[in-house]
């Protein structure tokens, strides 16, 4: 078990308007009303680096002329650069983190390159900051998923209950991530890897905080919620054309299997952001008796 905390150097600034945003809606819709609504401002909060780059690939899809001599794909990787720079900046997220967020941005990265090369989706817009017919803006996509990760287990103070030995997290990761390049060479094994994200993380429950109220979710459940949002978001790049799949059923929406891909995908994310946090560590000076309300 483990508790999340502000990193040395970060100001309580968030927590304390959270704590006024809570009190006022607590003031004029109490009870679970209350706690629902702030619950997902706090997840939109969370998720701030995600929802930025959404609105720009959307904002940049109605406006942009492809006569302009900024391409649309460079537009956008300039605006991940500041964004990451305004969060730095901000102290949104720690430079810790943003390290940590970066070595998941590079595999997913590398990951891109070879999913475009075997022609799973392509880039069909030109660009001038495009590594193998990828976008570098692409690579921002898969960091605003470890941004939300660091943040909202920040933002809600999580907690770790019987969570396995960090070593199966590490080799559970390791293969989920190699599956993502085997399975176009040898049989694909990614039903055997959601059994075995099941089986490993089942008694694992996370711990939340809402205002003064503590809540638990299973980590497998939490994972299938948030590939949920993340296939949504998927949708919103396939509508708007910035990135195409080699087979559409569904036209331009995302075909339902890809939730499997999604789901396993974050556990990548989670135990990659989260080893910095070791949540299969006790740290005595952190824990602390829960909140109720």
């Amino acid at each position: 078990m483990n508790a999340a905390t502000n990193a040395p150097g970060q100001t309580d600034t968030t927590t304390a308007l959270e704590l006024r945003l809570g009190q006022r809606i607590r003031r004029h819709l109490d009870g679970f009303s209350g706690l629902f609504i702030l619950f997902v401002l706090k997840q939109g909060w969370a998720c701030l680096f995600g929802s930025l780059m959404l609105g720009a690939i959307l904002i940049s899809h109605a406006l942009w002329s492809p006569g302009w001599p900024l391409h649309r794909y460079d537009a956008l990787f300039l605006f991940a650069l500041l964004t990451q720079a305004v969060f730095l900046a901000c102290k949104l997220e720690t430079r810790q983190e943003a390290l940590i967020i970066l070595l998941f941005h590079l595999t997913g990265t590398a990951m891109e390159w070879f999913k475009v090369h075997a022609g799973s989706w392509s880039y069909p817009e030109p660009g001038f900051f495009k590594i193998l017919h990828v976008p570098l803006f692409s690579g921002f996509m898969y960091a605003s998923v470890g941004s939300y990760i660091a943040r909202v287990i920040r933002l809600f103070d999580m907690r770790f209950l019987a969570y396995p030995r960090f070593g199966f997290s590490l080799a559970l990761a390791l293969a989920i991530y190699l599956n993502f390049f085997t399975h176009h060479f040898i049989p694909d094994l990614r039903w055997l890897l959601v059994l075995a994200t099941i089986g490993i993380y089942w008694r694992c429950t996370i711990l939340y905080r809402v205002f003064d109220t503590q809540w638990r979710m299973r980590l497998p459940l939490a994972a299938f919620l948030s590939s949920i949002a993340l296939w949504i978001a998927e949708n919103i790049g396939t509508f708007t054309g910035t990135w195409l799949y080699a087979h559409r059923q569904f036209t331009w929406v995302v075909h339902p299997q890809k939730l499997v891909s999604w789901y396993l995908l974050l556990y990548v994310a989670f135990i990659t952001v989260t080893l910095l946090l070791r949540p299969d560590r006790e740290v005595p000076s952190l824990t602390r008796s829960p909140t109720s309300r």
